[in-house]
């Protein structure tokens, strides 16, 4: 597995989690707004109390999908940074502010205004990274625009003019062509009869007298008038019965 594989699949499996987040925690700030909505004026209307809470976390969407745009134009949309703000402070603060309901806010702990408080900051949060995610994505995909910077000339150059002398032209002469002579070219060349092939016997004689002598195995080929492949196999047999060949110069030392 390459590194850009595992780069690839820790994106898409990082895609993956984000997005679950940012759905779910959509979903538990959208379902707690609509609680309150229905505890306080919207209880007799089911549709208006389910539509309420995007009046907040719209704006929370539109003002990332909108600084989203601005990053790929390489500015900052302060109307998007303040829509932003303007949802997720107001969802933050009403998610935590219907915690209390009907009961006395001395009375409710701690921890109920945490747990009413985690939901809109973290889909604030995941919403944020997922539009940076798309945002490098984007901005990797697309090949950055070198600008040509045109350089104009005040004044134009000059024209130059150079007088040359001419430079007379040396005469071509013929080359004097001299005869070939080549020594000998009244004698005529005998031809070389080709070497005859000796039998099967002769043969083996000549490849066992080469190996004896130390000759190589293109020298025997040659003697006996056999293959090189040949002449191999005879003086492998060789080595393997009698020892290694001798080698040339080597006195040959017989037992009696």
């Amino acid at each position: 597995m390459t590194k850009q594989t595992i780069e690839r699949a820790a994106l898409i499996a990082a895609g993956v989690v984000i997005v679950a987040l940012t759905g779910l925690a959509f979903w538990l700030s959208y379902a707690h707004l609509a609680e309150v909505a229905r505890a306080h004026g919207l209880g007799h209307a089911t549709d208006r109390m389910w539509a309420w809470p995007a009046t907040l976390d719209a704006f929370i969407v539109g003002g990332e999908l909108l600084m989203l745009r601005a990053g790929l134009r390489g500015r900052t949309d302060w109307w998007a940074v303040a829509i932003t703000a303007a949802g997720s402070v107001g969802s933050i603060v009403l998610n935590v502010a219907g915690v209390t309901g009907t009961r006395d806010a001395a009375a409710v702990p701690l921890l109920d205004y945490v747990v009413a408080a985690v939901p809109p900051t973290a889909a604030l949060l995941a919403f944020g990274v997922l539009m940076r995610q798309v945002h490098g994505l984007v901005a990797d995909a697309e090949p950055v625009a070198v600008p040509v910077v045109e350089i104009e000339r005040d004044t134009p150059p000059s024209p130059v003019a150079v007088e040359v002398s001419p430079t007379p032209r040396p005469e071509l002469r013929p080359a004097v062509a001299s005869s070939l002579v080549i020594c000998g070219g009244h004698l005529e060349i005998p031809a070389v009869p080709p070497r005859p092939r000796l039998s099967p016997d002769e043969a083996r004689e000549a490849i066992e007298q080469a190996w004896r002598n130390g000759l190589s195995i293109r020298e025997a080929a040659r003697v006996s008038t056999r293959s090189a492949s040949q002449v191999q196999r005879i003086y492998t047999g060789l080595d393997a019965d009698r020892g290694p060949r001798p080698v040339p110069g080597q006195l040959e030392l017989s037992t009696a």
